[in-house]
């Protein structure tokens, strides 16, 4: 990693290198106007820092040099991996996808490029595919490795680089690191062999697959299992934000016996994003064009949307007062109930640790075991995986509206998370009740709960190196109460990691424990120079009708709000 602070003529230096090994004259021509600008600051922020692979793989905005997403960056990715993958002696091919952002396609051919040029067996999705679909594929075909090109929910300027195990789930330490450094190790991106598209498609190494064939073998894995308990026919409003979910969720939804009415302005997949400035389902205004759908149309018992490549679900009911977005949370304590149906001999359910322990209290009252991780589906799944010879996995859930239903795909799927809700709903219809009836019942079982987040930046040069102290700040010296709620105890998960299981180890989290009242949670974005501070709060009395005890739920976040604003002036944040 270049330093930020690098003067101008080093900067033209780097840039300078970077363009001679550049295979892409679209990001070589951004850079050479930038040198012949001498443009210092659009010179810094595309090379005084190198986009970092991690657990995540590579994510940021597409452009050129090192601190950003292209062709260059992609194939010097790949190489590592390929490298990763050569060193471990690991058998199988390598799946590959894409989904449809602009820049998608490019990233996919140039990918299987360099895998076959490597001398790895390449089995590829040759159309734009949700990625649900291809950790499905990766696990049935017993991949040594899937990528998937995708940048998710992020803004329409970004890509990323997504990466999965031969265990069928994303990749966790120490792959990550290993990969890394064979990245750095891998040499200009020019000089790396690669065979281009689409010569590499007549290698024997390399076979495309059949993205219809693919979807019928996964339906048929989800709906082995699914019980048959009564249902009645739902009318869904349904948008793919303009991402590549739209034909397999309709398709999903369809097979379950629900009609579907499309969002047509936002259906076909569209990297260009058109109609919404942020394609992400929980952004205010994402969803708008789905609601005047539904509100025009007068007969719909629900909305849901996917995010770009369709491994989130967003889920909106008719409530008191229109209609309302349940809560990743709301979504994720129902599925489990749904699914935690006396069929399975030891279940267990899981979520990550800042999603909300309502889980655990339903857990309890099925006879259920209940584990949290660390944040990332990659840490839920691999958690199941360890404990597999204990219990038998049921469903996990990210309040980032992440669910994984069942064991076909190893990570979250909007696809299936989509069709188990409806099944949920439509029996809830069957028995002349709503989904807020069920969601009503669960808080007079196990209390009225209310999650809220809080965001603190740190502004300006350097905000990122002021993290570990505002966390150590903290750890030292934790507030004694939070708005009258005492604070009774503080877990820090950066110490005692060898007293705990991998998928809860050493991480920059604290816990400031409130009693029977709930818990405050701190952690750095991971992406951002800012904390987030999570707060749940339960109140165990839990009387009422449901619109009753729909209003205190509000009233419980509203407070969880507070608290954590609250909390950010103790600690000295805001």
């Amino acid at each position: 990693c270049m330093s930020p602070q690098m003067s101008l003529e080093d900067l033209i230096a780097a840039a300078n290198l970077w363009i001679e090994g550049d295979p892409d004259p679209a990001t070589r021509a951004e850079l050479e106007s930038l040198v012949a600008d001498r443009d210092a600051a659009g010179l810094a922020d595309r090379l005084g820092e190198r986009l970092q692979f991690g657990t995540a793989g590579l994510r940021g905005e597409v452009g050129a040099g090192p601190n950003r997403m292209n062709r260059a960056a992609v194939i010097q990715a790949t190489r590592g991996l390929a490298t990763h993958l050569q060193n471990q002696g690991l058998n199988g091919p390598v799946v590959v996808g894409y989904d449809a952002r602009l820049s998608s396609r490019q990233f996919m051919e140039d990918t299987v490029g360099v895998l076959v040029a490597a001398g790895l067996p390449v089995r590829y999705f040759d159309e734009s595919t949700p990625t649900p679909l291809v950790a499905f594929a990766a696990l049935q075909l017993e991949a040594a490795a899937a990528v998937v090109v995708t940048a998710s929910h992020n803004p329409p300027q970004d890509n990323g680089y997504k990466v999965y195990a031969a265990n069928g789930a994303q990749i966790v330490p120490p792959d990550d690191v290993l990969i890394a450094a064979a990245i750095s190790a891998a040499g200009q991106a020019n000089e790396i062999p690669h065979i281009p598209w689409p010569a590499v498609t007549g290698s024997e190494l390399c076979s495309s697959l059949d993205a219809a064939a693919v979807f019928a073998s996964y339906m048929e894995a989800l709906t082995r299992p699914r019980p048959d308990r009564g249902a009645a026919l739902l009318r869904i409003v349904y948008t793919p934000l303009h991402g590549v979910g739209g034909t397999y969720t309709q398709s999903a939804l369809e097979y379950g016996g629900h009609e579907v009415v499309p969002v047509t302005s936002q259906f076909a997949p569209d990297g260009a994003f058109p109609t919404v400035a942020f394609p992400n389902p929980e952004e205010p205004g994402a969803l708008d064009a789905a609601f005047a759908v539904a509100a025009e149309d007068g007969a719909v018992d629900m909305i849901v949307a996917n995010d770009p490549d369709a491994d989130r679900l967003s889920v909106s009911v008719p409530g008191p007062d229109g209609w309302q977005a349940l809560t990743g949370n709301q979504v994720g304590v129902l599925l489990a109930d749904w699914s935690l149906d006396g069929t399975h001999a030891a279940p267990i359910v899981l979520n990550s640790v800042v999603s909300s322990p309502m889980l655990g209290r339903i857990a309890a009252a099925r006879d259920a075991a209940w584990e949290t991780t660390l944040t990332g589906f990659k840490w839920i799944w691999n958690a199941a995986l360890d404990l597999e010879d204990q219990a038998e996995y049921v469903m996990g859930y990210e309040e980032a509206l992440g669910y994984s239903v069942g064991p076909a795909v190893r990570d979250k799927d909007g696809l299936s998370a989509a069709l188990v809700f409806a099944d949920m709903a439509a029996h809830e219809k069957s028995e002349g009740r709503t989904v807020l009836d069920r969601l009503a019942d669960l808080y007079r079982e196990v209390g009225v709960w209310g999650s809220a987040q809080h965001s603190v930046r740190f502004e300006g040069p350097g905000g990122m190196d002021q993290i570990a102290p505002a966390l150590d700040a903290v750890a030292a010296e934790p507030p004694t109460e939070l708005l009258g709620t005492p604070v009774t105890g503080l877990v820090d998960y950066r110490q005692g990691a060898e007293l705990r299981p991998r998928y809860l180890g050493a991480t920059p989290l604290l816990e400031l424990q409130l009693g029977d009242a709930g818990r405050c949670l701190i952690r750095p974005s991971g992406t951002e120079p800012k904390l987030k501070i999570y707060v749940d709060l339960v109140e165990p009395d839990a009387a009422g009708t449901t619109a009753e005890l729909m209003q205190r739920v509000d009233e419980v976040t509203r407070r969880a709000g507070e608290v954590a604003r609250v909390a950010a002036a103790a600690m000295g944040f805001d």
